[in-house]
């Protein structure tokens, strides 16, 4: 086999939505590149197509290759040509490290992604051991020890669960914004059911905690072989009850310039009242606005529940005449819900308030098909290199 030192680093970053995956993959990136004078490259991945996450990456001119359509475990086979169209860029630009950051709904990721890439690319990769991100609020929320805000079903919290019970590293992010109480209390519910997994405390936002995580993940390379008892009935179900709405709009201020910061605040709060008016439960919803012709500038939004502020993460630094806006939101509710909430306050917002132009260029709102992984490596039945599947779900 190849000198680890001469394959490039796969370093898979999941969690469940909202949970700060994108800040992290974009602070550990960073890092990378200023501390240890590596290349980076990114692989952002969506049911949808029309990233936010692709936009955060572009913006801090990082390489992205974005995987549509399904999740890493269905499109494994364009998760392997991501990685070769990085390889394939001047020899100057090639990544040392691919960062990848699944869909926030999966599960069951070491057996349908990281132990076949292990198995059949090793020649060319060290696959790292797997995080699993959480916002502690939420994470408090689904192990029954804050009983506040609105409740995910049961079948999704089983997706949530099935990600911790399979991650190395849990990495309890956003520690700023819970008492030093609050995070005693979930450091010890999660090291009691999942005894298995390291557990970091960090905050992506504020840069506190990363550096031992991210060592960790440069110098481990995954050795555990964590195959979930599985339901994927139940983890398909869980996955059919989340709406997900990908949109882009072409935003125009005629004569006059706009505020991008504020419009985005704007149009999220809105958002959140008219989802909350419906008893939608939000999981995430996010917002670019980059001006036209420029994707190295940015403004970006997030909202992670519904009882939460929606907050800014990175600012435009002056008006804009003209410029692109992405939205994506996944939430439990029906999809047809999420696309007419957003068409009403696109049109409340930007036309009425604003007295802007503006343009649906792409629209998708569904609820995620039945997650069928190209293999499934389990401890009885291991992949056959090359072929189909490993094994029958």
């Amino acid at each position: 086999m190849t000198d680890p030192k001469e394959r490039a680093r796969y370093i898979m970053i999941g969690g469940f939505l909202g949970a700060g995956k994108t800040t992290s993959i974009q602070a550990f990136a960073r890092y990378i590149s200023e501390r240890k004078l590596q290349k980076v490259g990114l692989i952002t991945n969506d049911q949808g197509a029309g990233l936010v996450d692709s936009a955060i990456g572009r913006s801090h001119q990082f390489p992205v290759e974005e995987i549509s359509g399904g999740c890493f475990c269905c499109r494994f086979n364009s998760l392997v040509e991501a990685a070769q169209h990085l390889v394939d860029l001047p020899e100057q630009d090639v990544p040392d490290v691919f960062l990848a950051e699944p869909v926030g709904s999966c599960t069951d990721l070491v057996a349908t992604v990281s132990v076949p890439l292990q198995q059949v690319y090793g020649n060319s990769y060290v696959v790292a051991p797997l995080s699993v991100v959480v916002d502690p609020t939420r994470a408090l929320r689904v192990l029954g020890l804050d009983d506040q805000g609105r409740k995910f079903s049961a079948n999704v919290i089983y997706i949530y669960r099935k990600q911790l019970q399979e991650a190395d590293h849990i990495v309890i992010n956003k520690i700023d914004s819970v008492s030093p109480e609050r995070l005693l209390v979930l450091k010890e519910a999660l090291a009691c059911e999942f005894p298995e997994a390291r557990l970091f405390e960090v905050s992506a936002r504020e840069g506190t905690g990363l550096e031992e995580w991210f060592e960790c993940l440069l110098s481990g390379e995954m050795d555990s072989r964590r195959y979930l008892d599985i339901d994927y009935a139940k983890y398909g179900d869980g996955e059919a009850l989340l709406g997900w709405l990908n949109a882009t709009l072409h935003i125009e201020a005629g004569d006059d310039e706009i505020d991008g910061n504020e419009l985005l605040k704007e149009l999220a709060g809105l958002l959140r009242e008219s989802l909350a008016g419906r008893e939608v439960t939000i999981a995430h919803l996010k917002m670019t606005l980059t001006p036209l012709g420029d994707p190295y500038e940015i403004a970006a939004i997030n909202l992670v529940r519904d009882d939460a502020e929606p907050e800014l993460s990175h600012h435009l630094l002056e008006p804009i005449e003209e410029g692109e806006l992405l939205l994506n939101i996944r939430a439990e509710c029906d999809a047809g819900d999420l696309k007419s909430a957003c068409e009403a306050a696109f049109d409340e917002i930007l036309r009425d308030r604003l007295g802007l132009q503006f343009e649906v260029t792409h629209s998708e709102a569904f609820q995620p098909g039945k997650p069928v992984p190209t293999h499934r490596v389990t401890a009885t039945a291991p992949l056959v290199a090359h072929g189909n599947k490993s094994s029958e779900i």
